[in-house]
């Protein structure tokens, strides 16, 4: 079990080094995006207070656009290009929600996405990006493969690559989840949010650092642990190919995002695959949320013990709810 880390000094103050991206970064992208993104709800439940012994926040980017907090970073990145670069248009790589958010972002500002996805990507998600507009040029399922053919869209179209999780604007505008539970709970102890590529997390730790006192935690699956290996060792650990339910979760830590990681979040934790399950059905049927496996990471690390959050004051962020209704995980034989 983890408990609370009390000192409110980073983890890690020796990894001096942090990407140029401040909390004023972070609220001029809130204003940016104020227009365009939901500002979601912040939930709370008697019993999971209860189960948990402390008093817990839900914060529900499943029901920001595209159904996940992506849409925030997404629209930051779009909305902040000059004339000349957005007439070029955006494009990136990815298979989920930041395919989608990216998709809409454009279409809003009036201009074109690519979006290289992997052929066996759900049909759902495919189905979706076009209709948000996107063209789609599909790839191999290896990430060395989409890479290789994003590098043909950018040299054939000009676009500005867009990345998922590491580009500066793409983290500045994941933060502004963050100032707006801030604004409703400022006395908080604790923010916890899923890490995968570490956006999320990176832009959280921005904002909660400028104006808070609380501590921010990241929670991983076991199964796919890099972050977590990353935060303790120092160095940078790719994902590989990890088997997670937690499918938002199976990307590495980046070149922005590790830094930021190391450097202003207190601690990572890890939880087991039925615990997540577990969590995200308790979810759904007392809090009567839709949220995706990935949500539910820090409350299945909170459930299963290796969080101690008793007595604390604590926001957790549910990071999307697009979920495939008939591959539902307890469903499955």
């Amino acid at each position: 079990m983890s408990s609370i880390p009390r000192p409110a000094e980073p983890a890690h103050p020796e990894d001096s080094a942090l990407p140029p991206i401040s909390i004023q970064d972070v609220r001029r992208a809130a204003e940016r995006i104020a227009p365009y993104a939901h500002r979601t709800p912040l939930l709370t439940s008697a019993t999971m207070d209860a189960l948990s012994g402390a008093r817990l926040f839900f914060k529900c980017e499943n029901l920001q656009r595209v159904g996940a907090f992506k849409f925030r970073g997404a629209a930051n990145a779009v909305f902040s290009l000059d004339e000349a670069t957005a007439r070029r248009g955006v494009a990136t790589h990815s298979s989920g929600n930041h395919a989608q958010a990216l998709a809409l972002a454009a279409r809003l500002r009036g201009i074109a996405a690519t979006i290289v996805m992997p052929e066996d990507a759900p049909k759902v998600k495919v189905q979706a990006v076009r209709g948000y507009g996107a063209r789609i040029v599909f790839s191999g399922s290896a990430p060395l493969d989409r890479e290789r053919m994003l590098d043909d869209v950018l040299r054939e179209t000009g676009a500005e690559f867009v990345h998922p999780s590491d580009d500066p604007r793409v983290i500045a505008g994941q933060g502004t989840c963050a100032l707006e539970i801030l604004q409703e709970q400022p006395d908080l102890d604790l923010v916890i949010t899923p890490v995968g590529g570490g956006g999320l997390l990176g832009g959280t730790a921005i904002a909660v650092r400028g104006a808070s006192r609380a501590r921010v935690i990241g929670a991983e699956p076991a199964a796919a642990d890099d972050a977590w290996r990353s935060f303790t060792t120092g160095r940078l650990h790719p994902a590989g190919s990890p088997k997670t339910i937690a499918d938002g979760l199976r990307t590495s830590l980046g070149r922005n995002t590790f830094p930021l990681v190391r450097g202003l979040v207190s601690d990572i934790v890890t939880t087991s695959e039925e615990a997540i399950v577990s969590a995200m059905r308790l979810v759904w049927e007392r809090m009567k949320v839709v949220i995706e496996p990935s949500a539910a990471v820090p409350l299945a690390a909170i459930l299963e013990g290796k969080l101690d959050v008793r007595g604390s004051r604590a926001a957790l962020i549910f990071s999307g709810g697009n979920v495939d209704l008939d591959l539902l995980p307890w469903l499955r034989t």
